[in-house]
């Protein structure tokens, strides 16, 4: 069983959209069940859910027995959780709030053995490697990983040619709820500015020749997405699909007044 090469930077590449789940649950029972439900990637999300290396490391191992490639976003742009995440078996990070062509290359240096990075050997320790017993990992592990960047913030989006031309990156993902935060708009990702910017920002990334993403509840929304070029488009959340089918359920039987609804944003 070939487990190092990664399928999905390899259809990033050949330009096959990819249709994603957010995972946010920080569980492997969840994360197990969504694994198993068809989509093509899920995003195990340290950002803003309440995982650590160990939680989502069981999570790694909860879905690896499906057809479903791992993304793993960390909560910073932080070499030493990088490193632990890959040593942990993650291949394919999303890391967030990158503004500059310089914290692209810190991410991709991150994600690498010397002479290419600064990714410390251990791989004797590793799952990455399956404690080394995976022939030859730690020289052909540098070309498997895949790095995308996540552009939030309106200096993000003016730094996007330069951080396009950072070798080692593969993708670029646009938050859709940051970016229209930062431009003034919260929790109003539909505004005309809003949109026109993302749609801008997609258009040139496929341009240049890299994969482009996005996370859009909305299905209209991911579907245009689609067409413009995206091909790792995220289409939901495992915790607000959980919400808003419970809170349906309960007012079908009690009748009860509806739940608050959507903010505006975009899960």
């Amino acid at each position: 069983m070939d487990i190092l090469t990664n399928n999905f930077k390899r259809a990033l590449r050949a330009g096959q959209p990819q249709i994603g789940l957010w995972a946010g649950m920080a569980h492997p029972y969840p994360a197990e069940i969504c694994a198993g439900a068809g989509f093509d990637w899920l995003l195990i999300d340290g950002e803003h859910a309440p995982n650590t290396v160990q939680t989502v490391l069981a999570q790694l191992q909860a879905v690896a027995a499906y057809p479903v490639a791992p993304v793993v976003r960390p909560s910073w742009n932080d070499f030493v959780q990088i490193k632990q995440l890959l040593d942990a078996g993650a291949q394919t990070l999303l890391v967030p709030m990158i503004q500059s062509a310089e914290e692209a290359a810190a991410a991709v240096s991150a994600m690498r053995y010397p002479p290419e990075g600064i990714r410390g050997l251990g791989a004797a320790l590793a799952r990455a490697s399956r404690w080394n017993r995976i022939p030859d990992y730690i020289r052909r592990a540098n070309d498997e990983m895949c790095l995308l960047v996540q552009i939030e913030t309106p200096e993000g989006l003016q730094a996007l040619d330069e951080i396009l031309a950072v070798d080692g990156v593969d993708g670029v993902f646009i938050g859709p709820a940051d970016l229209s935060a930062t431009m003034g708009h919260m929790g109003n990702p539909g505004h005309p500015e809003v949109r026109a910017a993302i749609d801008d920002a997609i258009v040139r990334i496929v341009r240049a020749g890299k994969a482009a993403g996005i996370l859009h509840a909305d299905a209209a929304q991911a579907r245009h997405c689609l067409e413009l070029g995206a091909t790792f488009v995220a289409v939901g959340v495992d915790a607000t699909l959980l919400a808003r089918a419970a809170e349906k359920l309960a007012q079908d039987f009690k009748g009860a007044p509806a739940a608050p609804g959507k903010d505006g944003g975009p899960y």
